[in-house]
């Protein structure tokens, strides 16, 4: 049986003369069982090992810490200082890897894991729920941390590790460089739409020149919406009259609502439409933007990272079938 010294055990010195650096878990494992069943031979029995083998591992494990664990006292053997101070240690080292290897097989096998997605205000309100709710039902130990935030500051967020994924939009004459470090994954295009109250007499129609409202007085929303919007106008030869601007969705459907202006929106905006005194039109021609996902390269191998770009593309898909 091993014997432990009757001294009281010193805390691990890291200025001492033995270093406690670098372990291999296996070496650990097999020390602990040393230590538990009392002799080489028992702990051989208990780990399905032969005791040649025992003796090698703890004889590296000796030459990993640069001083003996074990002393001969006859035919029994005795902790050292170093081994008492590495026995106290052993079982949470163990603990420690257990713990860590269960948690890196929950993350791996989708059981846990936790994504920071960022997305402007229309996909927030409408791809993100329905995507959560699909990935809640198969992996509800998965959690989702949402953010909001309009491109390209969004995009900035992925590079700064300020989320995992980002949903950004572009419009064709207005797309910037995406930055090197960032892969983009294309989910949909998105249609161009006029609001108008439903009295408007160009609600009759099914699609709308912008020319045709060139005399109307319009509500703009955000900063990349509102140059689009101000290239498309110009494209059709007027200078539209400006009203308001808000990035509030919303507040540009009561807005309409009201008779206060007209708006040109994204057809995913339709889709959250509250307000039965308003109505989208088509354009004619058409326009569109651009929506797709962000994530660093290196990111797209994390199994929780990749499950949620999974279903962002699965409800995307199903939208454009519409």
């Amino acid at each position: 049986m091993i014997q432990k010294q009757p001294t009281p055990p010193r805390p691990i010195n890291p200025n001492s003369a033995y270093d406690f650096g670098v372990f291999d878990s296996r070496h650990i494992k097999t020390f602990h069982a040393v230590v538990t069943a009392g002799s080489y031979s028992a702990a051989a029995r208990a780990l399905g090992y032969t005791q040649p083998a025992i003796t090698q591992q703890m004889k590296a494990l000796e030459r990993s810490v640069g001083t003996p664990l074990f002393t001969r006292v006859g035919r029994r053997m005795r902790l050292t200082e170093a081994g008492e101070a590495l026995a106290r240690h052993s079982e949470t080292i163990l603990a420690s890897l257990s713990a860590a290897q269960q948690q890196m097989s929950s993350l791996t096998r989708l059981r846990a894991g936790r994504v920071r997605v960022c997305a402007f205000p229309s996909a927030g309100a409408t791809l993100i729920p329905e995507a959560l709710a699909r990935l809640a039902a198969d992996h509800p130990g998965v959690r989702v941390e949402l953010q909001e935030a309009e491109p390209p500051d969004s995009l900035s967020r992925v590079v700064r590790g300020e989320c995992d994924i980002t949903l950004a939009f572009t419009y064709p004459g207005l797309r910037e460089e995406v930055p090197d470090e960032l892969v983009e994954i294309p989910l949909f295009e998105d249609q161009l739409t006029v609001l108008l109250p439903t009295g408007h007499p160009l609600a009759r129609r099914r699609a709308v020149k912008l020319a045709d409202l060139a005399e109307e007085r319009w509500i703009a929303g955000c900063l990349r919406c509102r140059t689009n919007f101000l290239h498309e106008c110009a494209e059709q030869g007027f200078a539209p009259d400006i009203a308001f601007t808000t990035d509030d969705n919303l507040v540009v459907q009561s807005l309409v609502a009201e008779g206060l202006g007209v708006a040109m929106m994204p057809a995913l905006v339709l889709s959250f439409l509250r307000h039965d005194k308003i109505t989208g039109r088509a354009l004619d021609p058409a326009a569109r933007r651009f929506v797709s996902a962000y994530v660093l390269r290196d990111h797209l191998r994390i199994p929780a990272n990749a499950l949620v770009l999974d279903e962002l593309k699965a409800v995307a898909a199903r939208r454009v079938g519409c």
